[in-house]
This record gives structure tokens, sequence and C-alpha cells, in this order.
């Protein structure tokens, strides 16, 4: 099936391979916005900020112990190639909306463009609350785990013991530095990401060999690609015995998917980069593919250089990945290493916490948060929204504090980032294809490709943000309790309630700032001309 529309952004119809040329500030004037943070970012620059969102080398150890107790190698090894297929099929038509509309705002901004105009500010609110507590969570996610890393390196030839108390607090050490340089290194934030690139790349490549080289034994390729380990029971029995093995494969996949999660920091960095309507989409496309062959990669390395699984799960360490470390290359070398993990993970919360600040101060320009006449500024000096960039670093702090009375807090944390984000990526997928006539599409495209999907990337998403919200551990109690539910039952009853009691008297959606760029001088919309005069160059 096919568009009824092939025209690119800037009414240009491009044949073959001719490069497309587009005026980046016109087109950000054309969706009603003025050009307010500084656009210096290149498409290297914008697929490095996706790049060091999902960062392998920071979800990856995060989780390895629970995905070695949720399923075990064989779930670890081939759940991550089926998360990896499906993850590029949502970024492939993510990439397609974004082309259509390169705007900070990202998902929001788009479910409101996708939707009949009655529709459209219902859309762009719950899409924007769920995006905002997936970016959140996410950020989150990534700087508690950084802390956890940092508690761990500390045990290391010492008597420290790693408390919850200790590691929240070197979590808001983490949170507040990340936060001094999106405020005060705003101008560095391209040096950083070059540097943050390489970092990943070269560092997960270096530990992979080190770890495989120095490995005194390797495990055998029937324990990497078939072993199943259930130690879901805390009381021994597990959901394999209790419910099915296939209910552990299910939950056991949520390594790979927050893993894989973040990829829309490409789209939250649009306004910031040169020829947006491309950079954007394939800044995405790049991220996904990059980070699910190195972190595959990343996998087979860690498991292959296992050398106890008993004592490896068992670390006194906390950290599997720590004692994997420590096993092959020794506590000199395992310090070397748990550097470099520890570096990419600041790294990619630094990035996590740029994108999202710029979807607060986006979703803040519309009106959208509490406070936004508070949050809707920009820093005369260094161009950036620096009051929603502390706003993101106290509510990421405020998700993690339930790890202080929580056993299962962190992973949690991470299934709350995965669903919040993947639902809001879910809304504006499902309204391009609902409301496909309305679409027109930017540069990039995916032709017949576009619907077949957009339907399975949907389909997807919805199966995830189900299994996500399943009990982790058996049996269920308070220590156990995977408090996503609640956490996302609060967004939901709150975006929903605000909706029906005030937002919806006052919240228009995405608001324009430019309206002379909209309005004609006979008064007519040029923004839907536009898009009727395209739609008849094809027809002719």
């Amino acid at each position: 099936m096919a568009d009824e529309s092939i025209v690119e952004k800037g009414g240009r119809v491009h044949a073959g391979a001719a490069e497309v040329i587009v005026d980046d500030e016109a087109e950000l004037a054309r969706m009603g916005y003025k050009q307010e943070l500084k656009r210096d970012l290149t498409l290297l620059q914008n697929f490095g900020v996706s790049f060091s969102i999902i960062s392998v080398i920071t979800g990856i150890p995060s989780l390895f112990l629970y995905g070695l107790n949720t399923g075990g190698p064989a779930v670890m090894t081939w759940g991550f190639v089926v998360v990896a297929f499906f993850t590029m099929l949502v970024g492939l038509a993510m990439g397609e909306v974004c082309s259509a509309h390169p705007t900070s705002g990202g998902p929001y901004f788009w479910a409101a463009m996708l939707s009949e105009a009655k529709n459209a500010a219902f859309a762009s609110w719950v899409t924007g609350w769920f995006n905002l507590l997936g970016q959140v969570a996410v950020t989150a996610g990534i700087s508690y785990g950084c802390a956890n890393f940092i508690s761990t390196l500390a045990t290391f030839n010492t008597d420290f013991v790693p408390e919850p108390r200790t590691t929240i607090g070197i979590y808001a050490a983490v949170l507040i530095a990340q936060g001094l340089i999106n405020t005060f290194g705003v101008h560095l934030l391209k040096y950083i990401n070059n540097i943050s690139i390489w970092w990943h790349a070269v560092g997960t490549t270096a530990v992979v060999i080190a770890i495989l080289a120095a490995a005194p034994t390797h495990q055998s390729g029937e324990f990497v690609f078939r072993k199943f380990i259930d130690n879901t029971g805390v009381d021994g029995v597990g959901w394999s015995e209790r419910a099915s093995p296939a209910y552990v494969v299910i939950i056991g996949i949520l390594m790979a998917q927050y893993t894989l999660t973040g990829f829309d920091g490409s789209a939250h960095m649009t306004e910031e980069t040169h020829n947006a309507a491309m950079s954007g989409s394939i800044g995405i496309i790049m991220a996904i593919g990059c980070s699910a062959v190195l972190g595959w990669f990343l996998i087979l390395g860690l498991l292959f250089s296992i050398q106890d699984l008993d004592a490896t799960i068992n670390s006194a360490t906390g950290q599997p990945v720590a004692q994997i470390f420590l096993d092959t290359v020794g506590e000199k070398g395992a310090i070397v290493l748990m550097v470099i993990v520890i570096g990419a993970m600041f790294f990619c919360g630094t990035f996590s916490l740029t994108s999202n600040s710029r979807m607060m101060y986006a979703f803040a320009r519309d009106g959208g948060i509490p406070g936004h006449k508070f949050f809707h500024r920009v820093s005369e000096q260094s161009k950036s929204p620096i009051r929603t960039v502390w706003l993101a670093c106290t509510l990421s702090f405020i998700l993690a504090l339930p790890s202080l009375g929580s056993s299962v807090a962190f992973s949690a944390v991470t299934s709350i980032a995965t669903i919040g984000l993947y639902i809001s990526y879910a809304i504006p997928i499902a309204l391009r294809v609902v409301y496909r006539k309305k679409f027109v599409r930017g540069p990039f495209h995916l032709g017949p490709f576009s619907y077949p999907v957009a339907i399975v990337s949907c389909v997807w998403i919805a199966f995830i943000s189900i299994a996500f919200i399943l009990p982790q551990a058996n049996p269920v109690d308070t220590q156990t309790l995977n408090y996503t539910i609640v956490a996302v039952g609060i967004v939901l009853a709150y975006c929903m309630g605000f909706w029906l009691l005030s937002a919806r008297k006052w919240f228009t959606g995405p608001i324009k700032q430019i309206q002379e760029e909209e309005v004609g001088s006979d008064g007519t919309d040029r923004a839907s001309s536009e898009d009727a005069a395209r739609a008849d160059d094809v027809k002719r």
C-alpha cells in the first residue's frame, strides 16, 4: 500500500538520489516555531546523542544480573537478536515521522500533527506525558546504574560495603555533575559528544577483546546459546515452575529492550541539527543499527568469559560484570575496565539529560507541564534550557528513591523507562497509519513498506508494554513488587484526570510561535495550503 503523497518537505519532489536541500529555520518556521536553540550539530553528532543514550555498555552491564537470573544466556543472546529486529522496525517508522516533522517536541508534536484537529490536543497531551515519564525514568536508570558501578568499584581491595543510602548519595552526585555540564558546558557538548562516540565504540570493543583474550577458560557454545536459567524465585520456586518457562523468556527480554531505548534523542535534537529532516531520521536508524551489532558482541564476550557461573551470579561485588572482569584480567585490569564502563555510563547519562531537558523545554513551550511559563526559558548566554535541565535532575532523583526499600527497584525503573518511551513512540506511529491521507512525507520515507513496518511496530510495543509490568520475582511482596504499574498508573491517572478536569479547556497542543508564518494575508492557513499543493503536484 502506498501513500497518496511522496512530496518532500520544502515543497520539492526529488528524483533518484538527488540531494535534498532543506532550509532548517524556514522549515521550523513552517511548523510555527522560532529558532531559539543554537543549531550547530552535524549528522554524526545527532547520531552520537542517540548512540550515547542507547549505550550498550550501560544497559547490558546494568541489567546483566537480571538477565542471568531471568532466562540466562539463551534468553540474553537470542532475546537481544529478536528485540533488535523489532526495535529497528520501530526506529524506521519513527524516522519517517521525524523526517516529516523535525522539531524538539518529538513524539508529542508528531501526535498533534498526525491527528484530526479535534483530537490533536488530547493526542499530544497523552503522548507528551508518557514521553516525559520515559525520559525521566531512562535518565534515572542510566545514572543510578552509574552510581551502582561506582559503588562496586569502591569495593575493590577495600572494606567498603555498598548500602542503598550510600548509593543514592553517589547517584545524587552523578546527577549534579551531569546537570552542571548541561548548565555551564553547553558549548562543549558537541565535543563531549564526539568523545562519547569513540569512548563507546572503542571502549566496548576493548573490553570484549581484553576479557576474551585474558580469560583462563571459555564457556562452550552450548552454554552461551542454549543455557536456560530461572532464578526468579526468592524462595527457590521460580516463574518457570509456577507459571511457564515462556513467562520467564518474556520478562527476560527487559535487558535487551531497555538497552535499545532512548533513540528519540536524535528527534529531540533536530532543532539543533543541520539538515534536520534527514539527519534526525538517519541518526535514529544508525544509532539502533550500530548499537545492535555492538551490543550482541558485548553480550557474547561477557558470556563466553564467565569462569564460574554461581560465583558470578552471587558475586560479593554485587555486579556479575565486575566479577567477570576480576576473574579474567585481575584486579588492576578490572579497575581499568570498570573505569571504561563507568565513563560510558556517565556520558550516557549526560546526553540523556540533554535530550530529557529539550523534550521538557518543548512541552513547556506548548504549555504542557505545570509551571510552563517558568520552565519555558532559554538561557541568553548558552542558548540552552537550563531550568528544565534541573527539573529533569530533580524528577530523576525522586524516581530512584524507592531503591532505599525495594530489592527490585532498579529493574522497575528500567521497565518504567521502556514502557513510557515506547508508548510515546507508538502513538504517533499508529496515528500516521490511521490518518495516512493527511500525512505528508519528508525526505526520508519507507515507500510501500511504510504501513507494514508501522503496524508491526505498534503490535510489538503493545506486547512489551504488557510484559514489563508483570511480576519479575516470585513470590510477590512489598520487597519484590514490580512498581512499574504504580508509576505508569500514576502518570496515566494524572494526565487523564487533569485532562478531563482542566487541561481540555486550555491545552491546545503545540503552540505556534510564528502565527504570521502560518496565516497568509488572505487569512488562510498557509501550512494547510502548502500540504494540499504538494499532494496536487504528486497527483499531476
